[in-house]
């Protein structure tokens, strides 16, 4: 299955175990979106790459409720999600898009990605950091919530065997594991040092 697929398969459960399949979730979006908003002012207008159900974009809309968002996706049954979540929010607008191949044509002040870039190969993660730089106004934000691998080999090994024991002992069911599994051979993550590596060298003034 390719990517569209096998995030169209688990749609309806995808928001109901992301609690189970991320051991810090609180931290990952709460209090990462906290400390973020905290040092910003309402945006006109955010771009939410890979928004799934719209998790990301709820998390945001809780702070700036007046701000615009377009959630992008590949997979049109996640973007179903998202708008029963949303239902009767106006300003919130959906777009069924491959973002690797071309981004909206709005402008944005914010753009924003959770667990969706570490899907893509090296040299797509380089050619959509450069679009959304080269997307963004001057002053303009980029934020990616995201997957990593440790820079080491044998460190992601600890990593890798954290999460799996996690997974285990988390409640879900062993159809949901199976799936999680198909899942992984999706990712292509990079370290965080590759990635910054990566968002100075597409000219990002601060990383």
């Amino acid at each position: 299955m390719n990517i569209e697929e096998q995030f169209n398969l688990i749609a309806n459960e995808y928001d109901a175990n992301r609690k189970k399949f991320i051991p810090c979730f609180e931290d990952y979006y709460d209090n990462t979106t906290k400390f973020i908003v905290s040092n910003l002012k309402e945006p006109k207008k955010v771009l939410d790459l890979g928004a799934g159900t719209g998790l990301l974009s709820y998390y945001w809309y809780n702070y700036f409720p007046k701000t615009e968002y377009v959630l992008v996706d590949v997979a049109e049954d996640m973007l179903n999600v998202a708008k029963k979540r949303f239902n009767g929010i106006s300003t919130i607008t959906y777009q069924v898009l491959d973002y690797t191949k071309a981004l909206p044509k709005d402008n944005f002040d914010i753009i924003m990605s959770a667990l969706s870039v570490h899907h893509l190969e090296q040299e797509d993660k380089i050619k959509l950091f450069a679009n959304i730089y080269d997307k963004l106004p001057d002053g303009g934000i980029f934020v990616n919530y995201d997957q990593f691998c440790a820079g080491q080999s044998n460190m992601n090994v600890w990593f890798d065997t954290y999460w799996e024991n996690h997974l285990m002992n988390s409640g879900l069911s062993s159809h949901d594991i199976s799936l999680w599994k198909e899942r992984r051979k999706l990712d292509r993550e990079c370290s965080i040092e590759q990635e910054i590596e990566m968002l100075n060298n597409c000219k990002f003034k601060a990383v």
